[in-house]
């Protein structure tokens, strides 16, 4: 007896549903129109929810992306200034993430390979000095930026005083070079309070030779002139004990050589010397790892950062003056002990103060 249409496709859900034939059913009409067993099966088997978590989530990036780059344009058409702010924000945190990355790769390969953080190359212990001192400033921008819109107040504060809480990858080449002017002014104005420290302390030196000859120092750099290396190697005993080593030091000059490295001088005076020796011997260990690498492997880049960050103000020199300032400072800090860490701060002001007025043949 022949089956009726009802019951053809009443078969034909069954094979549908389960991928079987009930038997004495017979193919009909109604059996292409069937899903074949095999795709469906495929089709369960090769279906990931990851997969498509993944496809969803590029698309909601891809989005975002898109809205992103709708709003900067629109910022950048409606309104230049703001545009301009926000631009210099969101540049600044790529560069910090950028630079937290290498720092991260740094200190992996140092574990990996147990290398002493002396023995780094010149370029990853110049980063990780770099990024250490910006994090410690960056940290309240970064924790007052994370409440919802807290950015806005994030941009007043960079428009009002970018200088005094952002820290250089916050800044345009402009206010670069600018606010590394102010820093260095701020130094300067240390620098003759420290040479008339070295002149009082030197009336405590026992010794008649060492004490003439800290006096001839002093007299050279006050009178304009700027001294060879060995003129301050005549008199380095005297920075390793009393009356001029790191620990015994007045309070008053240990304040005054805060600023050469840029540190607050408000602090009680064990800590300001421990952070004073801390420092110290870390541009110690730079010069060495650039004795390493080579004074003229340095781009000129390089060679300002390294002359700014030794004291020297390199806005009016040449890289020829810059790379040849740096040779010098080296041939003098490359002798050094480490309980001569005094004798290396004063000569931020001792080789610098006076060598851009020196004659140039």
């Amino acid at each position: 007896m022949a089956l009726s249409c009802r019951g053809v496709c009443r078969g034909a859900s069954v094979v549908l549903l389960y991928g079987k034939r009930p038997v004495g059913v017979k193919a009909s009409l109604c059996t292409p129109r069937l899903v074949s067993t095999k795709s469906s099966l495929w089709f369960v088997r090769h279906y990931s929810p990851s997969q498509a978590r993944h496809g969803i989530g590029r698309s909601v990036v891809s989005g975002l992306k898109w809205a992103n780059e709708k709003y900067e344009r629109f910022l950048q058409r409606r309104f230049p200034r703001f545009y301009a702010l926000y631009h210099t924000f969101m540049r600044g945190f790529r560069l910090l993430f950028q630079d937290g990355k290498k720092v991260r790769r740094i200190v992996v390969c140092m574990l990996s390979e147990k290398t002493d953080y002396q023995n780094l190359h010149y370029r990853d212990m110049e980063k990780i000095r770099q990024v250490r001192r910006d994090l410690i400033k960056a940290i309240p921008l970064v924790i007052l930026s994370i409440p919802p819109f807290a950015n806005y107040v994030v941009f007043i504060l960079m428009y009002l005083y970018p200088r005094q809480l952002l820290i250089r990858h916050f800044w345009t080449p402009q206010q670069l070079v600018e606010f590394q002017g102010v820093y260095h002014t701020q130094r300067a104005q240390h620098h003759w309070a420290i040479v008339k420290g070295l002149e009082s302390t030197s009336t405590s030196v026992q010794d008649s030779r060492l004490k003439s000859r800290l006096m001839e120092l002093c007299s050279k750099v006050r009178s304009g002139v700027h001294p060879v290396v060995s003129d301050v190697h005549a008199v380095r005993t005297l920075f390793s004990g009393p009356p001029l080593g790191i620990r015994k030091m007045y309070a008053d000059q240990t304040r005054h050589l805060c600023p050469l490295l840029f540190l607050t001088p408000r602090l009680p005076a064990f800590w300001i010397r421990r952070r004073l020796k801390s420092h110290a011997l870390e541009l110690m260990q730079l010069d060495r790892a650039i004795v390493r690498l080579g004074v003229h492997q340095l781009n000129d880049a390089e060679l300002r950062e390294a002359c700014y960050t030794r004291g020297l103000n390199p806005d009016r020199l040449s890289p020829g003056q810059c790379r040849e300032w740096l040779t010098q400072w080296l041939q003098f800090s490359t002798h050094l002990k480490e309980s001569e860490t005094s004798l290396y701060l004063h000569c931020m002001v001792l080789l610098t103060v006076n060598y851009t007025k020196q004659p140039r043949h």
